[in-house]
């Protein structure tokens, strides 16, 4: 499923950590999972993350995790489940280093979103962002508590898709 291409839809990805993995010190998050689930899924999503992610599919984008972390895929798919979400695809460190980096000679960015041809990456990293126009991806940098990040993203992907997709939102 991960390595079909439908050339209809839009490819959306964001990182976990500091991303959609957040600190309630310093984020609003989602109700943290029930025991015994939150003993094992200690993580905490951002506040508006299920909301967004399932938003995004009903207007017709794949919504992917894009992460240098090496949770496994089962891992994240899991968690994600337990809030009502299906991502569409995962990279993780493992898949990444297999795919991307292979037996590459030069060290290749973290993230390569563009091999994945997903058109909008949401990440923390200003190193990860920077790289964008260089490696041929669109970024959209979020890290610090935003109450209108849902919106900002919604507009964002609507953007991208109305330029290379030649569709409204």
């Amino acid at each position: 499923m991960q390595n079909k291409f439908d050339p209809t839809k839009m490819r959306v990805s964001f990182d976990l950590d500091e991303v959609l993995f957040v600190s309630p010190d310093t984020h609003k998050t989602e109700p943290p999972l029930g025991f015994p689930l939150n003993k094992i899924f200690k993580e905490r999503l951002r506040l508006g993350t299920p909301r967004l992610i399932n938003r995004l599919q009903e207007l017709g984008y794949e919504v992917w995790v894009y992460t240098s972390s090496f949770r496994t895929e089962r891992y994240i798919r899991l968690l994600f489940r337990l809030y009502g979400i299906k991502f569409d695809g995962i990279v993780n460190g493992f898949r990444h280093l297999e795919e991307v980096q292979r037996n590459n000679k030069t060290t290749l960015p973290q993230k390569l979103p563009s091999r994945y041809r997903i058109s909008l990456h949401i990440d923390d990293e200003a190193i990860v962002c920077t790289m964008g126009r260089q490696y041929g991806y669109n970024v959209y940098q979020l890290d610090a508590q935003d109450d209108d990040w849902e919106d900002k993203i919604i507009e964002r992907a609507g953007e991208i898709k109305k330029r290379e997709f030649g569709e409204k939102e």
